[in-house]
């Protein structure tokens, strides 16, 4: 089977051009600033919501669609909706903060274009229609946006909004109250503005779209009588304008409509010409800036165009918006770990903004939505901290950052260095069975939530992972002369691992918990859920090495969860429930963490696999994560983002398609495996560390980032194919240079050309 692109790449990866609507799903862009965040798939499908900082949410926009009605009362999308109704020239190109949606019908082009500006409370439609005939056209817009502004619509159920027209403002509007960074509801308007006097507005849902219609085949264009004018009163709100047309033969014009929130009339904006494309070449340039820092360039097109723009792209927004359902809190660190790689100076900012919902004892808790903050029994939270903190202070060189004040949840302060140390005391003292860190109501695996409520059952992964954050608290107690602090942590780290050496090693690998009743999760001794693979992958990271075990579990782990799809996560899947699993075990079997191929994990697998120099399967298992790259098994997906999971072959028509898009941390962690590791690029205190492990095939390669301020540029070269990633020279502005441990200091201004021969 040929994997199937829709479209194609343009402008070196930074577009992704779908050429037929008709994809498996809907493939989507995500446009956001750090307020407001929008998503739209190739047909216009999507939301958009402002957010505060407690997660308070006002939803703008809950789907979106603009047709065009002809002077014989026909009408169509400019959305291509429904599928193939007769248009041709289909595109849509999604790009970095915007996405544009084109076709033609009826001797009419049209090109709509939405993005998110920078610092502004909702989104930009941009309308560009064409008369190709040679002939006048008298034509109708009609710009729709679907809202719960109002909350959603329950049949029976209480709506209590207004909505009107503004005619000196070119705009609907609907007025409601909610809350918005305060506990009390404050008066809000959503509307939809344009740039051009309007003909004609709804504001009452069932005015345009019909007590009984389809959002596809709305009223107002059934009855072809146009918008009414419809006020909303204690009814369903929605945003609709007409704009009447006429243009003469082969004559273009452009329109602009703003979606937005305001809090009194004045705010609302009408938008111009220069006001638009001011805030898209505003936009474009920010992540011109902020996506061009790394850039990399192996034998492998298509995946250099994945990761270039759009897995960086796809790391900034994760690192703002987590998984945009909820603001999870490992999400965000996680995504900020990654993100470090390419912006640190941005990553510093998000991690401090992140740090404020930790509690002042160290914990931290599992989201913060709808405002308030909710824990949710997750134990883990707190130890993603240390590992964002430590990574951002390697890559800026600077340790004098952790002295910077940051509020806890409850407006006290402290240090950076003091909250990252009181999550790692937090989890010391938060001890179970065997001395090991207690799993609670679950770990990194949401789903193993009925484990440890008692509080005596304890997690495996999470403890080798409080290690890690303990010995890199320890270093980083070192470039702050806090040697009491340096010697404590590493002597707590070392005790740790004694413990889970003692307690959790199977014999050939680490088992993965321990429940309030001492029943053993992923050991030989289960029927099912025999082995995980977090912890083998994790025993790497922290350097649980006694007896070269942790390159045992990693060999164990290779032979007994690989798939021809991936890495599995656990193996065999739970086929019923347990009274000490949780819903892990509700899931179907191979579904996610329930003996799945789950991407997120794979990625930390492929920094693992780099770390101890086994190439070979660094190159499977990325060829496997690819969505285009069928090698091994045939996948669907969208070729310009990762997934959190795929489909196993005895899921029937599932098989070989991945679960959601965009909203996973494989993004970030791909990129930290990628770069950090496959590259081998590793921040140290004196300058940049070469380490790299590149796959068999990759004769060469090449790597260009931008580090404290010296542009690097490296050549990866090779003897010949193969396992060799020994460096045998190193030329720096063409001169050969020797350095310590392969670390090569940073000349602030410069551009470093490097080539680096491997053996």
């Amino acid at each position: 089977m040929t994997y199937k692109w829709y479209g194609h790449y343009e402008r070196e990866g930074r577009d992704f051009v779908i050429t037929e609507a008709d994809t498996p799903r809907h493939w989507y862009n995500y446009l956001f600033n750090d307020d407001y965040i929008s998503f739209t798939s190739q047909v216009g499908y999507g939301e958009g919501f402002l957010q505060d900082k407690l997660g308070r949410r006002i939803p703008l926009v809950m789907d979106r669609n603009i047709f065009i009605q002809d002077e014989d009362k026909n009408y169509w999308s400019l959305f291509a909706l429904p599928i193939n109704y007769g248009y041709k020239d289909y595109s849509c190109t999604h790009s970095q903060g915007y996405s544009q949606i084109a076709l033609t019908n009826n001797e009419i082009s049209s090109k709509v274009r939405i993005f998110v500006p920078n610092d502004f409370k909702g989104e930009i439609w941009t309308v560009t229609i064409k008369n190709n005939s040679d002939k006048k056209r008298k034509l109708s817009l009609f710009t729709h946006a679907k809202t719960d502004i109002d909350d959603a619509y329950k049949p029976q159920g209480y709506n209590i909004a207004r909505g009107d027209g503004m005619e000196d403002k070119n705009a609907v509007y609907g007025f409601f109250y909610k809350p918005y960074n305060t506990k009390r509801n404050l008066p809000l308007y959503g509307y939809m503005s344009s740039s051009k006097p309007y003909n004609g507005f709804d504001s009452a849902y069932n005015a345009f779209v019909g007590a009984y219609g389809d959002k596809q085949r709305p009223k107002v264009l059934e009855e072809k009588r146009g918008c009414s004018n419809s006020t909303c009163l204690v009814e369903k709100l929605t945003l609709a304008l007409q704009n009447d047309l006429v243009l003469e033969a082969n004559e273009e014009i452009t329109l602009h409509f703003v979606l937005g929130i305001a809090f009194n009339k004045d705010e609302i904006l009408v938008p111009t010409d220069a006001f638009v494309e001011e805030n898209f070449k505003a936009m474009v340039d920010k992540y011109k800036e902020r996506l061009e820092k790394v850039s990399i360039k192996t034998p492998w097109e298509n995946f250099d165009k994945l990761m270039n723009y759009w897995m960086f792209y796809a790391t900034d927004m994760g690192s703002r918006w987590a998984r945009v359902r909820h603001n999870g809190y490992r999400d965000l660190s996680q995504d900020t770990d990654g993100l470090s790689l390419i912006d640190p100076e941005l990553a510093w900012k998000r991690i401090k903004r992140i740090l404020t919902y930790q509690y002042e004892n160290g914990y931290a808790p599992r989201t913060f939505i709808d405002g308030s903050i909710k824990d949710r029994n997750f134990a883990d939270n707190t130890v993603w901290l240390t590992f964002a903190v430590y990574d951002i202070v390697k890559e800026l060189g600077d340790a004098s950052i952790l002295h910077e004040e940051v509020e806890f949840n409850n407006q006290t302060s402290a240090s950076v260095y003091e909250h990252i140390k009181r999550s790692v005391d937090f989890l010391w003292n938060f001890t179970g069975l065997y001395g090991l860190v207690r799993i609670w109501g679950g770990d990194w695996n949401d789903c193993i939530n009925y484990a440890g409520l008692e509080g005596k059952g304890v997690s495996v992964w999470l403890s080798i992972a409080w290690c890690l954050a303990a010995k890199e608290l320890s270093e980083l107690a070192g470039y702050l002369g806090l040697e009491e602090d340096k010697k404590i942590y590493l002597k707590r780290y070392n005790e740790m691992k004694d413990r889970i050496d003692e307690h959790a090693w199977d014999g050939d690998y680490y088992i993965y918990a321990k429940t309030d009743d001492d029943i053993t999760l992923g050991s030989k001794t289960q029927e099912e859920g025999k082995i995980f693979l977090n912890p083998q992958i994790w025993a790497v990271f922290a350097g649980l090495n006694k007896d070269n075990r942790h390159i045992k579990a990693m060999d164990y782990a290779e032979k007994e969860l690989q798939s021809p799809v991936g890495i599995l996560l656990s193996k065999p899947a739970y086929t019923k429930q347990y009274d000490y699993i949780g819903s892990m075990a509700e899931k179907p079997g191979g579904i996610q963490d329930n003996g799945g191929v789950y991407l997120h994990p794979a990625a930390w697998k492929l920094a693992a696999d780099a770390m101890i120099g086994r190439n070979d399967r660094v190159e499977e298992n990325l060829k496997k994560m690819l969505p285009f790259d069928n090698d091994y098994f045939p996948t669907v997906g969208e070729p310009y983002c990762m997934f959190n999971c795929y489909y196993l072959d005895y899921h029937g028509y599932r098989a070989g398609t991945p679960g959601q898009s965009w909203r996973t941390g494989t993004n970030a962690w791909l990129v930290k495996s990628v770069v950090m590791h496959i590259f081998g690029l590793q921040a140290e205190m004196e300058g940049l560390k070469l380490k790299p492990c590149l796959p068999p095939s990759w004769k060469e390669a090449s790597i260009s980032k931008i580090f404290r301020g010296c542009r690097y540029k490296i050549s990866y070269i090779k003897a010949e194919e193969g396992s060799l990633n020994k460096i045998a020279k190193i030329e720096v502005n063409g001169k050969e240079e020797s350095f310590t441990d392969n670390i090569i200091p940073a000349k602030e201004g410069e551009t470093l050309d490097i080539k680096v021969w491997l053996e």
